[in-house]
This record gives C-alpha cells, sequence and structure tokens, in this order.
C-alpha cells in the first residue's frame, strides 16, 4: 500500500454547483483496485475465518472475460464491505466495519481507528487521485486510464497504464471505484459514492472530481473498489 501524506482538498459537486472544503489524514491506499485474483482467493477462505457471517458476492467475471489481473467487478458496495472485514480478519488485522442486515447499509458503522482495511472516503479518494495536482485529471486520459475509446469494451489488468505522481493506478478508468460516503440522503437516501470512471466511459466521466452514485446493492460490470486503511 502507498502511504498517502495529509492535507486538504476542496470536493465539488456538479449538479449542485457546491464546494466543500476537507481536511484529509494520513492514510494508507493500495496501488491498484482490488483483482479478481486477490478477491477470489480471499473469499475462498471464507470458512476458515472465525465470526464472518456473511460471504462477500460477486463472480470477479468481467464482460469482456479479463484475467485474474483484472479489477474484479459486479461487485456491491455491501459486498465491498464484506470483503474489507474479511481480509482483515484473515491478516489478523481489526476489522473496521460493524454490519447488520439493512440492504441499504444504514446500520454499517466503520471504526476508522482500526486497523483493518476499509474504503476510501471520497475526500480521500479524490485527494489521493489528485496527487497534488490541479487539473481534470493527473496525466494525458489514453496514458493513464483504459476508458470507451481505447478499452475495446472491456477491464484491463490493473497497473498496465501510467500511475500518478504518488504511485496509484487505475484512479483514473478501468473500473469505477466505491468509497464509504453516502452521495446525497436528502435527495438519493442510501446511496453511495462511486468515483473514477470506468471502461465503458467517455472522457467527461474519467475525471478527479466526476462523482457518482448508486444503491449498496448495485453490481455492474465496470464498477469495483479499492483498498485504504488508517495510520
Amino acid at each position: 500500500m502507498v502511504e498517502i501524506p495529509g492535507g486538504e482538498i476542496v470536493l465539488r459537486d456538479e449538479g449542485t454547483r457546491t464546494e466543500w472544503k476537507v481536511g484529509v489524514g494520513p492514510f494508507r491506499l493500495d496501488s491498484c483496485p482490488v483483482t479478481r485474483e486477490l478477491y477470489d482467493a480471499v473469499v475462498s477462505r471464507m470458512p476458515e475465518v472465525h465470526g464472518m457471517t456473511e460471504v462477500p458476492e460477486g463472480s470477479g467475471v468481467s464482460a469482456s472475460g479479463a484475467g485474474p489481473r483484472a479489477p474484479v467487478t459486479e461487485v456491491s458496495w455491501r459486498d465491498a464491505i464484506r470483503f474489507c472485514n474479511l481480509l482483515s480478519r484473515v491478516e489478523g488485522l481489526a476489522p473496521c466495519y460493524s454490519v447488520g442486515d439493512d440492504p441499504d447499509g444504514s446500520d454499517v458503522v466503520c471504526d476508522w481507528r482500526a486497523g483493518g482495511y476499509r474504503l476510501p472516503s471520497e475526500a480521500e479518494w479524490e485527494y489521493a487521485c489528485r496527487a497534488g495536482t490541479p487539473g481534470v485529471r493527473y496525466g494525458e486520459l489514453d496514458e493513464i486510464g483504459w476508458y470507451r475509446a481505447n478499452s475495446d469494451g472491456g477491464a484491463h489488468d490493473v497497473a498496465t497504464r501510467a500511475p500518478n505522481a504518488w504511485g496509484l493506478y487505475d484512479m483514473i478508468g478501468n473500473v469505477w471505484e466505491w468509497c464509504w460516503d453516502v452521495y446525497d440522503p436528502a435527495v438519493y437516501g442510501p446511496y453511495r459514492v462511486f468515483r473514477g470512471g470506468g471502461w465503458n466511459d467517455h472522457p467527461r466521466g474519467c475525471r478527479a472530481s466526476c462523482r457518482r452514485k448508486s444503491h449498496p446493492t448495485l453490481r455492474v460490470d465496470d464498477l469495483g473498489f479499492r483498498l485504504a486503511r488508517t495510520v
């Protein structure tokens, strides 16, 4: 995982044309999205893990038939939360999440002080994606990301495009990535944020500031996740 220094980020919602500043403490972020290989290997160990009562779903199969080093897709926000807890237990770390039965995820509580794996917050995600750069992307899109014009209709192996200045790959393009945050509870209820753009998106969707959202049970073929840990 990459050590990300603390700082500040200004988030912007283009729909409401509002901006807000968020302080970000130091944290760790995986250099790549979770791969099908890692996801399947960890989930297969579930019977050996004490206290894991619900297995994450998602086949990890992309529409293009991508291989084991491609990002896992067709995993919901709830699947990603459960996977974080499972991997934490496999590695002997304190899980971050308490998870209930509500499909909306309203009963999921995050202990930000725990040492285990978690999803990044939306502010952490964009702060890490930008890596100190002010532009809409940290490089030329064809060089840093897989998107509609160059993906040939599917996800690609991770770390096959150029990284940003902090050594993070696929922050733009390849697959969208779930974040912890609720998008706008007053308007969209339990919908959670995802970021980064995917292999089927036009350039407008592949920008550091682009925000999208869906229900915590959504599973689609261009949406995965990346692991974070609190320092």
